[in-house]
């Protein structure tokens, strides 16, 4: 199984498959290789490599410390704080930040699982909860599948689009900065909500994504790298060259029917990752739920189909439950605010206590935080917020 020519037309027997070699599939296929590595597991990814073309970041506190063997071998850069800017104040954060790339993913995963174990190259036609069909005619028989294939069909959810372009330039010049920027809002206001964030990977390389919270998913490319070039210029950095681009749109979510969106990719299979909905209302963030989870199924006692599927369902339909805080601020923030002054809800929010924050992201929040982010003087009038809350 090296190659996907090796494998077609066979039948292939496994303990585990799991669709789909992104953050969420590679994380379950880590967690079961270190903590179950008598189980033979398969991953099946339909690209050449592993974990696309991504750079994760996540704070500290969004891995908990038990998980943290998890992603510890995969983190490429670390930080003791982070900045945002915002036209009315500035300010510093103390919480660690970490940077994950996919190709440190991808090598990683290789190292870790045997060769056998990983089969590139090929896409998965259909899946049951013990069988998958592969395009080239293979078959496999599994005690269990995990599919992971990215999201399902967002025509279930109500939700706005959190969209951007990220490049990694290479300076002539160091550029100065000794902590990611994972805000710079201080920029042209356009598309809605617009930021800018950077990553100092190295004194000569700095990695600059334009960001926008935006209620549409489109992304001009050539328009958003001709803002990057702009920032950089008004830096004063001088671009040598770009090594990588990255482009996305995560759904920032509002509303919506879970249970459509989990019918949409077939209802009886186990989930992982954006397809199961796990994923955070407002930042549209993938990577905390992915580690819970895969630290979780590495401890299942029962690995069957039925059992990871009726895990799954379960998992995704509490998330979801308990999500709905911040989907309700991700309604404020598309339905109250102006696109032109969503900017002022981030700002509010980050005069807030550091701890917050941090529980925040996580999507860890108290009920002391939630009455805290939703009280005190808004950056809207109060009844266009109500308004919102029920259109």
């Amino acid at each position: 199984m090296k190659s996907p020519r090796n494998i077609s037309s066979k039948t292939l027997k496994c303990d585990v498959a799991i669709l789909g070699g992104g953050l969420a599939g590679g994380l379950i296929a880590l967690a079961l290789r270190r903590k179950r590595p008598e189980l033979e597991v398969l991953l099946i990814e339909e690209s050449a490599s592993l974990g696309g073309n991504h750079i994760w970041s996540f704070f500290g506190p969004d891995v908990a410390g038990e998980h943290r063997w998890l992603v510890a071998p995969l983190v490429c850069h670390g930080w003791r704080g982070y900045d945002v800017k915002f036209p009315g104040h500035e300010r510093g954060l103390e919480e660690s930040y970490y940077s994950i790339l996919s190709d440190r993913f991808d090598a990683y995963l290789r190292e870790a699982i045997p060769a056998h174990n990983i089969v590139t190259g090929v896409r998965a036609l259909a899946a049951s909860q013990t069988n998958v069909v592969l395009e080239n005619g293979a078959r496999i028989e599994a005690g269990g599948v995990i599919d992971a294939r990215g999201g399902g069909n967002v025509r279930h959810l109500r939700c706005g689009w959190q969209k951007f372009m990220g490049q990694m330039l290479h300076l002539s010049e160091p550029h100065g900065l000794t902590r990611p920027i994972v805000m710079d809002a201080t920029v042209e206001q356009i598309d809605g909500y617009r930021f800018v964030y950077c990553l100092p990977v190295s004194p000569m390389e700095i990695f600059v994504e334009d960001t926008y919270y935006s209620d549409t998913s489109d992304l001009d490319t050539q328009a958003l790298s001709a803002r990057i070039s702009a920032y950089a210029d008004s830096k004063g950095w001088q671009v040598e060259r770009v090594s990588r681009t990255e482009t996305g749109a995560l759904p920032v979510v509002y509303g919506g029917d879970f249970g459509g969106y989990w019918q949409s990719t077939g209802g009886d299979v186990a989930k992982a990752g954006t397809r199961a909905a796990l994923f955070h209302g407002l930042t549209g963030y993938s990577l905390p739920d992915a580690v819970r989870l895969a630290a979780h199924i590495a401890e299942m006692p029962d690995l069957s189909g039925a059992a990871l599927a009726e895990m799954s369902r379960k998992t995704s339909l509490d998330h979801w439950q308990a999500d709905g805080f911040y989907r309700m601020l991700t309604k404020m923030l598309f339905k109250a605010a102006g696109p032109d002054e969503r900017y002022r809800v981030l700002e509010r929010f980050y005069t807030l206590p550091d701890g917050l924050i941090a529980r925040f992201y996580a999507g860890k929040s108290t009920l002391l935080d939630k009455m805290r982010v939703l009280a005190g003087r808004p950056p809207m009038p109060i009844w266009r917020a109500i308004r919102g809350l029920f259109s």
